[in-house]
């Protein structure tokens, strides 16, 4: 007995058609794989990068209060104090300074240089001078000095130097002897520069001043 095959039971007939479902099938199932491995690659990244969005620990800054500024110091007013005794001097009060084509300049001349009253020169303009000149003093000298008796016995001879004030009335004071020789020629020559006349006096720009004179005696002894 002869099988007879169904017409649509023919799978030759269907090979291509079930050839392209295949060929389909597994497009589809690759495409699933792919999918489905981004979306793991995907959800893996989203949860490293939620990892990395934990904040730091935030610390809190600290901040330093600057010291206050020092108290402004106070200013102490100090008073003069004045007894009633003591005379309080006026105010000076400024006069009007301005100077215009009406206003008159006095002018005031310098005045020379005071002299101390008190003052002992030893170089002035005008030396003191003994009167006739230094002939006359030489001469008044060997007329009035004695050879002191002593100094004759003991053979002193020699200068003694003595320094004297001329007063500005010309008198003579504060007799000195300077350098002596002894034997009595020092005590000698001060009586005698004493007793001298008043001199011319000296002169400081044309006053009379005191002024520091040294003359020297000598004693020679004649033989």
């Amino acid at each position: 007995m002869e099988l007879k095959k169904n017409p649509e039971a023919d799978l030759e007939r269907r090979k291509s058609s079930l050839r392209w479902m295949g060929i389909m099938a597994a497009m589809a199932a690759m495409l699933v794989s792919f999918e489905w491995k981004s979306f793991d690659e995907t959800a893996k990244g989203l949860g490293d990068y939620q990892a990395d969005l934990v904040e730091d620990e935030k610390v809190p800054i600290s901040f330093q209060q600057p010291p206050p500024p020092p108290p402004p110091q106070q200013q102490q007013t100090v008073l003069d104090i004045v007894e009633d005794d003591e005379d309080v001097e006026e105010e000076l009060q400024m006069e009007d300074t301005e100077v215009d084509q009406d206003t008159e300049i006095e002018f005031i001349e310098e005045t020379a240089e005071e002299v101390v009253e008190d003052e002992i020169f030893t170089i002035v303009q005008d030396m003191p001078s003994f009167p006739g000149g230094d002939g006359a003093m030489l001469s008044y000298l060997g007329k009035n000095i004695k050879y002191p008796t002593l100094a004759k016995e003991s053979g002193i001879q020699g200068t003694v130097y003595v320094t004297f004030v001329v007063e500005k009335d010309g008198r003579v004071s504060d007799v000195k002897v300077l350098r002596g020789i002894g034997g009595g020629c020092d005590e000698e020559a001060i009586r005698v520069v004493k007793s001298m006349p008043r001199w011319t006096p000296g002169k400081q720009r044309g006053k009379p001043v005191k002024v520091q004179y040294n003359l020297p005696c000598r004693f020679v002894l004649q033989g």
